[in-house]
């Protein structure tokens, strides 16, 4: 485990993120929502050469305050900022976490991690519907299916092409895609996909 220079952990083992976000997320596809975003984080750290584990702990906590706020968008995040911290976490991450909520601070994302976190947030959910439409074989989920899908406005409605957007001048679309397609495929079996 990494470790901040005050000592905080910077990010956690999955399977420590995954008891605390269990010990606050009790929805199942609030808990699936979140697996995912922190599998997409993952493989997207991966690709771009950043640190998997750290990125992928951000994306299985990013929602952790959900149910406690009950859905409210003017404290969600903030609310997940202070669980964090009181858990032990990091400063750096829960301020990510903070962040990540879009009502309050769209156009202000700089940091790869933050703009990376809004595209994987919304990225999870449409490859996840993807595979939905296909029977549940997210196997059968492809580039050309994702970006088809995409430009159905009512497809998957709640997932924000403009928050997928913001990757691109990072990584291309259809590169994202597919780095996204990749990091669910690891964990499809906690999905309850093929």
């Amino acid at each position: 485990m990494l470790m901040s220079p005050a000592g905080a952990p910077l990010s956690m083992e999955r399977s420590a993120a995954i008891v605390l976000l269990d010990r606050y997320v009790h929805n199942t596809g609030l808990k699936k929502h979140c697996l995912a975003t922190g599998a997409v984080m993952r493989a997207l750290a991966a690709r771009l050469g950043e640190d998997t584990s750290f990125w992928e702990t951000i994306g299985l906590l990013h929602d952790i305050d959900f149910e406690f706020v009950h859905g409210n968008m003017q404290v969600h995040g903030a609310k997940g900022s202070e669980i964090l911290m009181e858990n032990g976490i990091d400063a750096d991450l829960a301020r990510i976490v903070q962040r990540h909520n879009h009502h309050l601070f769209s156009g202000t994302y700089e940091k790869t991690v933050e703009i990376a976190l809004q595209a994987a947030d919304s990225a999870s959910g449409l490859v996840i519907a993807c595979a939905l439409v296909k029977g549940g074989r997210l196997s059968e989920v492809t580039v050309k299916t994702v970006t088809k899908k995409a430009k159905e406005k009512s497809f998957a409605a709640g997932c924000d092409r403009s928050r997928i957007a913001l990757i691109a001048p990072i990584l291309a679309l259809p590169d994202f895609y597919t780095v996204a397609i990749e990091g669910l495929m690891e964990i499809r079996g906690e999905l309850d996909l093929t």
